[in-house]
């Protein structure tokens, strides 16, 4: 529906005195999703935009960082709603295979049982009822932020049709030779009892030790540091640079490991750096990937010395202890035969960690399946080079080539019950077979079907397409396929975002899943810290929701976003929005009150007053401005522009300029009445995609139309008038110049005070009423005395102050501060002056002092104005 077609309702009712977000806020939402304005039809014959979710845990609510994403992403397809395309935001959540397991697994454990007591398939069926009852909660936070999505499109990595994605495109991979299973290092976490993927990995500086240990008998000793002290149980080599000479010697010859009763050889690899520590390494090739790779190259034995749960289950006195537990056991045992050459505690170091669980991650060799990235990968590294794709801002490209031209294979299994399990059965005789959706799982004797289930980021990777009913060729995927944005936080870069344009490309023939990736940053607190629990600085957006209203949260949010840096945000700016959001409310309540109005065409320029060609200037301006900020995604300076230009220009000036309009009536006033109402129209749908609420019930009110969710997005008028904008302005720096005049001579706001105005050789003359009834200046009267003029702008106004300031207290005020400009003016001049200073300062540095010299200049102009001014004697 556009705007046009809109009904008209019965009555246009009165705004209330004041502006209640908790009151109209969820009744609005529910009236939008209710009439469908939301929702996408792929039959329609307008141009599609289409956008995804990036889907929350189900196990997940509603975070900052939620928040902020949703904000910017709502803004951007309310806009193109209102610019008339068939607009599609496709919301759905992610399974989140450990988190959810974890959740689950506990509450079981209050009822004193395991998942392994329920048995696989009474314990999935436990998830599925949890997701029913406590899962999605995030559904319900999203409508109190606002957000534009079709509800009636809502998927679940797990539902029905995007498993038959999942094992589509995992046939489709196995059939290629690009799905394998293999033995290979990976992450693994001995409390979630699984592999998990490097964005699962968290890591922090722990403190740890640093043993050195002595190797081998006399002429063949060899000297190694290691911070697991536990995993020399499963050395199988040691290793040394091949040009290091210092162990040229023992290159080829067997040395007697320690605690055990096995030798294990030298061996000569390039991986090793002769420069750190003793040039010589340890090689377990089951517990480390670099090792694992040494292992490889030299033929080395793998040796496992640990379980899952990382106990050690080598044969001996350690057997049995966990990890940590035998570290102390080994070194003290080590210590005990003199192999410890050097001790360092404490040793900080990086350490990986569960994300889940916080456990200390553990490199473990095992048996997974594994995706071929390489071929997958180069093409998603073309779809960027050849400009079918575009990363914003560009300078993120970097970042994006450096993991796609450097990826290794991919692990996709993992140990888990809860998530899509892997579509491959064994038979009794060796057999494998992987089994796509149309087809027929093996039966009889000793056929079983894998155990694991695959990575959460295998199902999410499919999300652009698997969403829109993928495999099948959709009437949703023929119209909303690719996406035209995908917008995102840089910190997911390398994990979904890259996982998704390997698998677009690879299933829907080489047409990415998205024309442009637009990153953002991360939200912290005000002191540009990370938010976190553990810090005691994390916000639950809808506490700020509770106090300040929805849109409040979201233009402070949308307001600190520049494209891939990281936003600050704190309470006292939410406020600061809250207040903005009131200044709306109330200078539309108090124009609407004095002649607002959007009926009939705007009047002729030739009977506007110059204040209104003004406005109406500047507002077509400020459309331009807005759209080319959209289409960078600049969100910051699209909502600075329209923050400034609404509360500044058009509450602040033109309402106050045509006070005097308004109240002496007649046919000047009905015209400025139109201009007001046309731009409080345009100003409010140019605001409504950052503060939806606010404006839909500010616009439906002015306007008596239906929503402004379904209006039309403004097009820049091409009106333009320089003249006008000239007069207007030279108008503000006379008002600006005597506010600032009388603010310094301690006078109130509303002191009447007389004055003369002289305004002959300006434009300014018919704007005389209005500069005396905003600066509260009476006529001069009988007796006027000129105790201070200000020249500005080629007007002079002279002020009679006698009675209220002290003329000679001021003369040496004056006097004071054009001091101290003229000295501010004479140092940033020599370091300007100086080219050393200049060759080597930022340009940033440079810039400010420029600033400093602008501002100093400005300030003896006024300053000198002012003493010139003021009564001699």
């Amino acid at each position: 529906m556009t705007e046009n077609s809109q009904q008209q309702p019965a009555s246009n009712p009165e705004l209330p005195t004041q502006y209640a977000p908790a009151e109209v806020e969820g009744k609005l939402y529910e009236r939008w999703v209710d009439r469908g304005y939301f929702e996408a039809d792929e039959k329609s014959d307008k141009p599609p935009f289409t956008v995804v979710i990036p889907p929350p845990n189900v196990t997940g609510s509603l975070h900052l960082g939620h928040a902020f994403e949703h904000t910017l992403i709502d803004a951007v397809t309310r806009r193109k709603r209102m610019q008339g395309y068939e607009t599609l935001w496709q919301p759905g959540m992610d399974h989140a295979g450990i988190a959810t397991q974890n959740v689950v697994e506990r509450e079981l454990g209050k009822e004193g049982k395991s998942r392994h007591d329920l048995g696989r398939e009474a314990f999935v069926e436990r998830v599925w009822q949890w997701k029913g009852e406590s899962g999605g909660q995030i559904s319900g936070q999203m409508k109190r932020l606002g957000d534009g999505v079709a509800w009636s499109r809502e998927r679940f990595t797990m539902d029905e049709g995007l498993s038959r994605a999942v094992q589509t495109i995992f046939k489709k991979l196995y059939d290629d030779e690009l799905i394998y299973r293999a033995e290979r290092i990976i992450n693994w976490c001995p409390r979630c009892l699984t592999a998990i993927s490097d964005i699962e990995v968290e890591y922090q500086d722990d403190d740890g030790e640093l043993v050195s240990l002595k190797y081998g008998e006399g002429e063949d000793t060899l000297v190694v540091a290691t911070t697991r002290a536990e995993t020399m149980l499963g050395d199988t080599a040691i290793a040394v640079h091949p040009d290091d000479e210092r162990y040229a010697h023992l290159v080829g010859r067997q040395i007697k490991l320690p605690l055990t009763d096995r030798t294990i050889p030298v061996v000569a690899d390039t991986h090793v750096d002769p420069e750190f520590g003793t040039g010589a390494v340890k090689v377990t090739p089951a517990h480390d990937p670099n090792d694992f790779e040494i292992g490889r190259r030299h033929n080395l034995p793998n040796i496992t010395v640990m379980d899952e749960r990382a106990v050690i289950t080598v044969p001996g006195p350690f057997q049995g202890l966990d990890r940590m537990e035998a570290r102390s056991a080994i070194v003290a045992a080590l210590r005990a035969e003199g192999r410890i050459v050097a001790e360092k505690r404490p040793y900080t170091h990086s350490v990986g960690h569960c994300s889940r669980c916080k456990t200390t991650i553990e490199p473990r060799l095992s048996l997974q399946w594994w995706v071929k990235v390489a071929p997958l990968a180069k093409e998603a590294g073309d779809a960027v080079r050849d400009g079918r794709v575009a990363i914003h801002p560009k300078e993120m490209e970097s970042r994006y080539f450096g993991w796609v031209d450097n990826l290794h294979d991919w692990c996709i299994s993992r140990q888990l019950w809860w998530g899509h399990r892997i579509p491959v059965w064994y038979g009794p005789n060796g057999e494998t077979v992987c089994v796509g959706p149309d087809e027929e799982a093996p039966t009889g004797e000793g056929w079983t079907q894998d155990t694991d289930v695959l990575d959460t980021w295998f199902s999410s990777g499919l999300w652009p397409f698997s969403t829109l009913g993928w495999p099948e060729q959709t009437p949703s995927v023929e119209k909303f396929y690719p996406n035209s944005v995908l917008i995102t936080g840089y910190d997911i870069l390398f994990f979904w975002v890259a996982r998704m344009m390997m698998f677009g490309l690879y299933a829907m023939d080489g047409t990415p899943p998205f024309h442009t990736i637009a990153l953002h940053g991360m939200v912290r607190d005000q002191f540009g810290k990370k938010m976190s629990k553990s810090f005691g600085n994390a916000v639950n957006p809808l506490d700020w929701m509770d106090k300040y209203g929805s849109d409040a949260v979201r233009f402070t949010l949308a307001r600190g976003a520049n494209p891939g840096v990281d936003v600050p945000i704190g309470e006292d700016w939410v406020q600061g929005s809250r207040n903005f959001a009131n200044k709306i409310w109330n200078a539309t309540r108090f124009a609407m009150m004095n002649g607002a109005t959007v009926e009939g065409p705007l009047p002729d320029a030739a009977d506007m007053s110059a204040t209104d060609r003004w406005v109406l200037s500047r507002l077509g301006a400020v459309v331009a401005e807005v759209d080319a900020y959209y289409e960078d995604y600049q969100f910051a300076k699209l909502s600075d522009s329209l923050f400034h230009f609404a509360w500044d220009e058009v509450f602040d000036w033109y309402v106050e300029l045509s006070k005097t309009t308004f109240f002496e009536g007649g046919e000047p006033a009905k015209v400025s009445g139109r201009v007001l109402g046309e731009v409080l129209d345009v100003t409010l749908r140019l605001l409504h995609p950052i503060v939806p609420f606010v404006t839909e019930t500010l616009w439906t009110t002015l306007t008596g139309k239906e929503s402004v969710v379904i209006a039309d997005w403004p097009a820049d008028s091409g009106f333009r008038d320089t003249a006008a904008e000239q007069e207007i302005e030279n108008l503000q720096q006379v008002i600006t110049e005597v506010r600032r005049f009388r603010s310094d001579q301690g006078l109130q706001p509303g002191q009447k005070v007389p004055a003369r105005l002289d305004l002959s050789g300006t434009r300014l003359a018919a704007h005389e009423a209005a500069i005396r009834q905003v600066l509260r200046l009476q006529p001069e009267g009988d007796g006027f005395q000129a105790t201070a003029t200000l020249p500005v702008a080629g007007a002079t106004v002279a002020l009679d102050l006698s009675g209220t300031i002290d003329v000679e207290a001021e003369r040496k005020r004056l006097t004071k501060d054009l001091g101290a400009a003229e000295k501010e003016k004479a140092e940033a001049t020599a370091k300007l002056g100086n080219e050393a200073f200049l060759a080597k300062a930022p340009d940033k540095v440079v810039e400010k002092i420029r600033a400093r010299l602008t501002k100093a200049d400005a300030d003896i102009e006024r300053l000198t104005a002012q003493l010139a001014g003021l009564p001699q004697g």
